[in-house]
């Protein structure tokens, strides 16, 4: 058992990783591929890149407008990050189980500042990609979050802060857009949206770091139970419980037993194989369908730039109201499966609809997806794994999300292009189909858990 936290201590690393995550995602929504005057831009890098795009974009009978250079551009600088993420987040998990949540992360953040720096100093495209590799490559702020959250969570806290967690994805998904807007109506941000856009990033990126700093106290329960039993100054001040040295040396979860070496071993109930196939199966679809939302919405009604961000508004306004108020009180799996039928009904509306009534209702579906799916896979990944382990399986189950989120794209669009609407929508239904399947009968309750559900949870705990 790790090291029990006392209620204020709960209550204000929470805090610190809501609002550390907020400027974290407000960030990266700012971050776009940005226009590069043809003084300025590589005419290697760039023009190769844009050479192929017009070849993909050739590749299909049907013709493809040219106001979609720049979301393919933003989406091969996505599957990208994404790819390079998959790589990463493995690592920087494991470093948080052996090093700390705290150093992990202030290191992860100093790789992020490099980024920025680079996108603040980039005057040609190959600059800009070398800012998004490093990023990719530093980036662990989310699953970083997810492991202190798990950290000072009880079983029957678990899934009510993970939800807290999918809340800021929400309103960054509901507020960022808009941000994005408002900013490019101040008339020097539109003279100079690229460098605008990147000094301001750069702002939001050393606030959360220094807040990180001066305020996020060290979880990881091993380093906290070690500090105490050695009469170290502990971060977690909070933390006023007596550990004895006992319960400092069970670093595991719940349920253990022996193996015949004397050693401890976590009984698991799902595999992790399973859980990260399920994500990366969900994400595979869903990332594609998210990709592919603003092809449909101009091809059946003409949205514009602006109504897709009022549709994607609508659908994290949704989210966060869900969460708050509905998935915190699930149990991961049931949060699960409630999200993949939905993300299923969704898909099939999607492939079928003429009205803009039928969009609406299908975003919101898609709102329920949103809200429920990934922070309950979170959940059972954390309920799977011992505390000394749980840095890295969760880096793990994000590595093969990602991996889905940078292929996804490519193969649902191609599709999109090819056979149109009706058959890519059809073909992402039987795809969540399938992953619905493995949810409904290949994943369980975890051990220790049964009956415990997130609503029994002490609200006041995770009050911001």
């Amino acid at each position: 058992m790790a090291a029990p936290v006392d209620p204020a201590t709960r209550k204000k690393v929470l805090k610190v990783v809501f609002f550390s995550l907020l400027l974290d995602l407000f960030y990266r929504n700012l971050e776009a591929p940005g226009s590069f005057s043809s003084k300025t831009q590589s005419p290697t890098l760039l023009a190769h890149i844009l050479q192929y795009l017009n070849a993909y974009k050739a590749s299909f009978a049907r013709p493809i407008d040219s106001r979609y250079d720049i979301v393919l551009l933003g989406g091969a600088l996505g599957s990208l990050f994404s790819l390079l993420q998959a790589i990463a987040s493995p690592i920087i998990g494991t470093l948080s189980d052996r090093y700390g949540r705290r150093t992990a992360l202030l290191c992860s953040m100093t790789g992020n500042i490099l980024s920025v720096l680079l996108w603040v100093m980039a005057t040609d495209f190959r600059t800009f990609l070398l800012s998004r590799v490093v990023g990719g490559l530093s980036e662990g702020n989310v699953q970083l979050a997810i492991a202190i959250a798990t950290d000072i969570s009880d079983e029957k806290q678990r899934g009510a802060t993970m939800a807290l967690v999918g809340i800021c994805f929400s309103i960054s998904f509901t507020f960022g857009p808009a941000l994005g807007a408002w900013l490019s109506s101040i008339s020097t941000v539109a003279a100079n949206p690229f460098a605008t856009a990147a000094a301001f990033s750069l702002f939001l990126i050393v606030t959360e770091t220094v807040y990180l700093y001066m305020c996020l106290p060290e979880t990881l329960p091993s380093k906290v139970a070690e500090a105490k039993l050695n009469g170290q100054s502990v971060a977690t001040k909070g933390i006023t419980k007596p550990v004895t040295r006992s319960a400092a040396k069970s670093t595991q979860g719940d349920v253990v037993s022996s193996n015949p070496d004397g050693k401890k071993t976590f009984q698991r109930t799902n595999s992790h194989f399973l859980l990260n196939l399920t994500h990366l199966g969900f994400i595979l679809f869903f990332s594609g369908m998210e990709f592919s939302l603003p092809f449909m919405t101009y091809d059946l009604f003409g949205y514009s730039s602006a109504m897709n961000g009022r549709l994607l508004g609508f659908m994290g306004l949704v989210a966060s109201l869900l969460q708050g108020g509905i998935t915190r009180r699930l149990s991961p799996l049931l949060s699960v499966r409630i999200g993949v039928v939905s993300c299923l009904l969704a898909l099939f509306l999607l492939a079928r609809i003429n009205t803009v009534g039928g969009l609406y209702a299908a975003a919101s579906l898609l709102a329920v997806t949103t809200a429920t799916v990934v922070t309950g896979l979170n959940a059972l990944s954390s309920f799977e794994a011992g505390e000394d382990e749980r840095g890295g399986k969760l880096g793990n189950l994000r590595s093969w999300g990602q991996l889905g989120r940078g292929v996804g794209p490519l193969l649902f669009t191609s599709v999109y292009w090819w056979a149109g609407r009706e058959v890519a929508y059809t073909i992402g239904g039987m795809g969540v189909l399938a992953v619905s399947t493995v949810v409904f009968f290949g994943l369980k309750t975890p051990k220790g858990t049964e009956g415990k559900r997130i609503k029994d949870a002490n609200v006041d705990e995770i009050e911001l």
